[in-house]
């Protein structure tokens, strides 16, 4: 009963917000940097950090201190999607959020340069994970594959509520019918992709602490390697890694290649899929380890590489790497 309030209540909200904010012009207008051409609604992952609000107060008020941080962020992100923020402010915001998110997890104790290392792949990954949303459909396909695969998990390896992950898949499933098409109705904007990356970010943290098994780190391999080479290739250029940008993979064969965003999106979450399924049979026959997982990560990467160095050969790209 309380899965099928959930469901209705994200529904109306959604359709709420869209109405809301086409009279109030919460409005995404495409320019160089973007990957679409029409005017669409922003925002309207808002349905997010609403579907962990709902399971906090509907299932019993847990991790509180998470939730506030959540609040937080989400908060400062739709702040954001209004009036554009400076890049520190949202950082430092983002910082403290994930200051409260390890605190809570009890992360702060462990050796300084690991929880360095932990807070500049946590901050990394919420902001990476912010510039799907100009895909058509990749930040929830990505988003129910992560979800999906930490809901079969928490079956035998309970590391978080299982009746916070369905109340997230409604949400997505429902983002998707107004996003996963060729002219989207809406975007995430920045309070849903920043509010999904940090919750996701609490999800995988939790997984490997409870197992110790940091091969579970694969479950965001796909977009984790593309952020990190596009990253890596735009501070060699010298460029602002905060601004949008069109360089990403996806981007070129959306933009460049002139795949559908809806192809784009069902490869990306069909790969992470399939890889997921192969890190969750590795652990289980205990055949995942340091060496393994290094291995795994050399080969994605070395694949990717090639298939994007061939790609932005065959689209005369600007850039030569």
């Amino acid at each position: 009963m309380l899965y099928i309030i959930t469901f209705f209540a994200l529904i109306i909200i959604i359709l709420t917000y869209i109405r809301i904010a086409k009279y109030s012009n919460i409005l995404d207008r495409p320019n160089s940097r973007s990957s679409h051409q029409y005017i669409t609604v922003r925002g309207g992952g808002i349905i997010f950090p609403v579907a962990a609000f709902l399971w906090f107060f509907l299932y019993g008020y847990s991790a509180p201190w998470i939730i506030a941080a959540l609040f937080f962020i989400a908060t400062i992100s739709f702040i954001d999607d209004l009036i554009p923020l400076s890049s520190s402010i949202r950082i430092l915001v983002q910082l403290i959020a994930t200051t409260v998110l390890f605190w809570q997890l009890q992360l702060l104790g462990i050796p300084w340069y690991v929880l360095t290392l932990i807070y500049i792949i946590t901050l990394g990954w919420i902001n990476a994970f912010n510039f799907m949303d100009g895909i058509n459909g990749l930040t929830g396909i990505y988003g129910l594959v992560a979800l999906g695969t930490f809901l079969w998990l928490n079956k035998s390896i309970h590391f978080v509520s299982s009746q916070l992950l369905v109340a997230l898949i409604l949400s997505l499933i429902i983002f998707l019918f107004f996003n996963f098409r060729k002219r989207a109705k809406t975007f995430a904007g920045d309070v849903g992709s920043i509010s999904l990356a940090f919750l996701l970010s609490w999800f995988i943290i939790s997984l490997i602490q409870k197992t110790g098994q940091l091969g579970y780190i694969l479950c965001f391999a796909v977009y984790g390697i593309d952020s990190v080479v596009t990253i890596l290739m735009r501070l060699a250029r010298r460029e602002n890694i905060f601004k949008a940008h069109r360089t990403h993979l996806y981007q070129f064969l959306s933009n460049e290649y002139k795949w559908s965003h809806i192809k784009v999106s069902l490869i990306y979450g069909f790969i992470q899929c399939v890889i997921n399924i192969i890190v969750i049979q590795l652990i289980a026959n205990n055949h995942m380890n340091h060496i393994v997982l290094l291995f795994f990560v050399s080969v994605l990467s070395a694949g990717y590489l090639v298939l994007r160095y061939k790609i932005q050969k065959a689209i005369n790209w600007k850039y030569s790497y």
